[in-house]
């Protein structure tokens, strides 16, 4: 019994949720194996190659792989996928995308966010927005499981000492075609690996008041900013920075909700954060049935005056 573990990485380096999802991998059984595919990605296949617990990686390198589209890893995925018993993706979007179109190709049924595994074939997931969770049993001869990071702590990125096996790229599928990128630039910590994070809501009324209020208390936290749903479908802030359900799920040291009521949708995104701080001046707000510590006030004032004591 062995397990796939498919890297996300950007042919440089790999991303933190590729450690997240090799510890699920080991606790599955057997051994480990990971897969890095794509262009120019020898230092990304050397860094796999350092995770304690893998015992080999596999490098992919081909024009058709460079970009990570879709159609063209998860042909990757088929290629060597009938070597092994579970397949599995973090739960990100990427591998949300490349995911299902393994599972539907080798006609099993996908396992996704999960959370735990109980045993090779039986596997934690949350449902109703995080509100009970499911225990999903498979009797697939192939397992292709999304990993949830936070569910799961990260593999050691140095111990291991795994042999690099070099395979054959797949050609281009020619069914999707890369034409650019618009990545957003950031001196902040990406927001699904940040230690502490500071959230703002509707609350706050505006762009400006956001901007005012949230990011001199991120500042001096050296920390990443996060926003509810209503506040980025108001034009608050920015659509990469939504913590929830439909948005990302976070699990920082510290999260910080200013102004935040704390609807089902974002609980589900942030409620495994190890200490959770809540300010709002609504007492009957939700999000204080889920904080370590509440504070019952205008976050216009009393944001201002936790910067000044930081």
């Amino acid at each position: 019994m062995t397990a796939l573990v498919i890297a996300e990485h950007d042919n440089a380096s790999l991303k933190s949720a590729t450690l997240n999802t090799v510890t699920a991998a080991l606790a599955c059984g057997g051994d480990v194996h990971v897969l890095v595919a794509g262009e120019g990605a020898a230092a990304a296949a050397a860094a796999a190659a350092q995770i304690a617990g893998v015992a080999k990686v596999i490098h992919a390198d081909g024009a058709a792989l460079k970009n990570g589209l879709a159609e063209n890893v998860a042909a990757q995925v088929l290629a060597i996928a009938g070597n092994y018993s579970h397949i599995l993706f973090p739960a990100t979007a990427s591998g949300k995308n490349i995911a299902p179109r393994v599972a539907a190709k080798l006609d099993v049924a996908q396992i996704s966010d999960i959370t735990k595994v109980d045993s090779a074939d039986t596997f934690e997931r949350p449902i109703y927005a995080g509100n009970a969770i499911a225990t999903v049993q498979s009797t697939d001869a192939v397992k292709v499981i999304t990993v949830r990071g936070t569910g799961f702590d990260a593999a050691a990125a140095t111990g291991g000492a795994a042999a690099v096996e070099t395979v054959a790229a797949v050609a281009d599928t020619g069914k999707a075609k890369f034409l650019g990128a618009e990545i957003a630039k950031s001196d902040r910590p990406e927001l699904t690996a940040a230690k502490i994070i500071v959230s703002g809501g509707r609350a706050l009324g505006s762009k400006e008041k956001f901007d005012e209020v949230i990011t001199p208390l991120a500042d001096k936290l050296g920390a990443a900013i996060g926003a509810s749903r209503a506040a980025v479908d108001a034009g608050y802030a920015a659509n990469d920075l939504q913590v929830g359900q439909t948005g990302k799920i976070v699990a920082p040291q510290l999260y910080i909700a200013c102004g935040i009521s704390g609807a089902i949708q974002h609980l589900a995104g942030m409620k495994d954060s190890k200490v959770i701080v809540a300010i709002n001046k609504d007492p009957e707000a939700p999000i204080f049935s889920v904080a370590d510590y509440g504070l019952e006030a205008d976050l216009f004032a009393a944001v201002p005056e936790l910067v000044q004591a930081v």
